[in-house]
């Protein structure tokens, strides 16, 4: 029976985590400062210090079972019709002071990994989805970054400040894009909470506006797909692919707009920071040979306009191949990377999302990166020097750029372990699919149900991304995720 192959799904994950040297379990040193940690008394030495926004209707959406979240969102209408945001981020640092061993565990993995059959957090589940998570129904201290959207969908950077905060609704991305784009009934906490469903609705209003303007800019709407593994008593029984919706956008969008705020902020401090980089794709040629496949053409210069309007077209007139077409172009893109940006100095940019001032500061509680980034905000608030050397900059964000890169490999590679775990019985069957991959460094076809990616072992030959195949798997290694299949007539 399709997913009830057995193997030790939680220990392959367990072994690509230390095979790319991440440390897999927090210490039992570690896990006692936790336990022995006074979070009432350093929340009650701060709190009469620091603005108290309790008040207002702060909300969430994530994941549904997320349990570790780092951000609220609240809007409220402005003069000349803008739309004034506020953005609470957790206050990981106070949990997790620099130098503590909670603070040297979460250096060394650089951020949370997801396997689909497990988390490895960065912090022990005890600070990310307790204490510094910003669950409903608590008291929790934040910086909140504040920024209005303009009537054309620009920004203009606020303050930025510590708070008090309190949630108080946890939705869902599912829950509240079905709502919005009328494909299904509210989330119950809209009825529950006096308020709430006007202030989504203006939030996704603010994200809309967000939304067009980093288009017109030359922001990148890039769609890959990207499995999600559904489990039963550690077995996979389905693989699901996500779908984005406006919910998705609204934090999107918000979380891009507060990262700008707050590189503009450290730069008013003259602090130098770490900044979040997608460099000019050096493989533009290869972008502009890849449009041409398809009757396009690019200028023989990076534009990120006129690639935008190009994967718009796309988007339009093949919705089925363009997560294809998108993965394509990410690869020529280039992976994102984090530099030390010094004060005063110009930023490299994000080409992907075409702006300039970027960083990571929305996410302590899963990336290293952001919980730095908040000590930085911390000091500039505080009128105090920066906490961190250059020397010291420079370092963390090589460390975290390999962090990231290789958080993503075991990713990618549970995912195949997964897939092929629940394919496991199928082999010599004959699946309809699409080419999704066609290099000297192979030819891959992603099958259309379940949808699993292979690696085409014979009868590759012509076969390009995009095109619709017949292929038979003929073998697969669930503990490598290797899954082979073969061409065959159609």
């Amino acid at each position: 029976m399709t997913g009830s192959f057995r193997i030790d799904l939680a220990a392959i994950a367990k072994d690509a985590m230390a095979r790319y040297g991440f440390l897999a379990d927090f210490p039992r040193a570690l896990l006692q400062e936790v336990r022995i940690l006074d979070a009432e008394r350093l929340l009650s030495r701060r709190k009469a210090r620091v603005k108290d926004l309790r008040g207002l209707l702060w909300s969430s959406i994530d994941n549904h079972d997320s349990q570790d979240l780092d951000q609220l969102e609240y809007c409220e209408r402005g003069p000349r019709q803008e739309i004034l945001v506020k953005v609470a981020i957790a206050d990981v640092d106070i949990f997790v002071p620099k130098g503590s061993r909670a603070d040297q565990h979460a250096a060394q993995n650089g951020n949370s990994v997801y396997t689909g059959i497990t988390t490895f957090p960065m912090l022990p589940h005890a600070l990310s989805e307790d204490i510094s998570s910003l669950l409903p129904g608590a008291d929790r201290l934040a910086i909140v970054i504040e920024f209005a959207v303009l009537k054309d969908g620009d920004i203009r950077q606020g303050r930025i400040y510590p708070a008090l905060v309190s949630n108080k609704a946890k939705l869902v991305y599912e829950e509240v894009g079905a709502w919005i784009e009328g494909r299904g009934p509210a989330p119950k906490a809209l009825g529950e909470t006096p308020g709430l469903e006007a202030q989504v609705r203006l939030q996704d209003e603010a994200a809309r506006r967000l939304e067009s303007f980093r288009m017109a800019e030359g922001a990148l709407g890039l769609e890959t797909l990207e499995t999600r593994a559904v489990t039963e008593n550690g077995v996979v029984i389905r693989l699901v692919l996500p779908q984005e919706s406006r919910a998705q956008q609204i934090i999107e969008n918000f979380m891009i707009a507060a990262n700008r705020t707050v590189m503009e902020f450290l730069s008013k401090a003259g602090f130098a920071v770490i900044q979040r980089v997608v460099r000019v794709p050096k493989n533009w040629a290869g972008i502009v040979e890849l449009a041409m496949t398809l009757q396009e053409r690019l200028p023989a210069e990076p534009d990120a306009r006129a690639l935008s309007k190009f994967l718009l077209k796309q988007k339009a007139r093949d919705p089925l191949r363009f997560p294809d077409l998108s993965l394509a172009v990410v690869k020529l893109l280039g992976p994102g990377e984090y530099t030390m940006l010094e004060p005063g100095k110009p930023p490299l940019g994000h080409f992907g999302l075409a702006v300039m001032d970027y960083t990571h500061a929305t996410a302590p509680n899963r990336r290293y990166v952001d919980v730095i980034i908040q000590r930085l905000l911390k000091a500039a608030i505080a009128g105090e020097e920066c906490p961190y050397t250059r020397k010291e900059l420079v370092e963390h964000a090589a460390w975290c750029t390999d962090r990231d890169k290789a958080s993503k490999k075991v990713e990618r590679f549970m995912q195949k372990v997964e897939a092929a775990s629940l394919i496991h019985d199928r082999v010599g069957e004959i699946f309809s699919g699409i080419v999704t991959g066609a290099s000297e460094k192979g030819t891959y076809v992603r099958l259309d149900d379940p949808p699993v990616e292979g690696r085409v072992v014979r009868g590759f030959e012509r076969m390009r991304v995009g095109h619709k195949v017949r292929v038979k798997l003929v073998d697969l290694d669930p503990y490598k995720g290797h899954i082979d299949l073969v061409k065959v007539r159609a």
